[in-house]
């Protein structure tokens, strides 16, 4: 898979920050999709396509701790990015013990987190066996259902 067909997504609750990410990965050939909150991405049809998550901690309604738990209840191989701008231990350990591929307190240095989301796709393609287009609709198909 080349880098402009991978498909990063964006949900946090703060514009700024949504847009800045978005310039961000869109600057090194990424194609990014951007929501507000949990609920919007998992309304949208953008989760069978995404390659990579990256997920605000607190927001309102479902939280990214939730969409997390969430996302691996559904068996989900989509590696998560946290980005936060609450050093709170407690939640970077529940979300590296959920499986996610990096966290950062905001702001972050802009090298780090391109090679955060480069080092989860690669791990991504390497280790796991890429999501067939069935099992990625299935997935897309529980979340509209729930």
């Amino acid at each position: 898979m080349n880098l402009q067909s991978r498909k990063i997504s964006i949900v946090d609750d703060d514009e700024s920050i949504r847009k800045a990410t978005r310039a961000l990965l869109r600057s090194v050939g990424y194609q990014v999709e951007t929501f507000a909150s949990a609920e919007l991405f998992l309304e949208s049809n953008a989760l069978p396509d995404t390659d990579c998550l990256v997920l605000d901690i607190r927001m309102p309604g479902i939280d990214g701790l939730e969409l997390q738990r969430r996302l691996n209840d559904a068996n989900s191989q989509i590696p998560i990015i946290f980005v936060t701008a609450h050093n709170d231990k407690s939640h970077r350990t529940t979300a590296m013990d959920g499986g996610a591929a990096n966290f950062f307190h905001k702001p972050f240095e802009a090298n780090e987190f391109v090679a955060a989301v480069e080092a989860a796709l690669e791990r991504r393609s390497r280790f796991e066996a890429p999501q067939s287009e069935k099992a990625r609709a299935q997935l897309s198909v529980r979340f509209v259902r729930s």
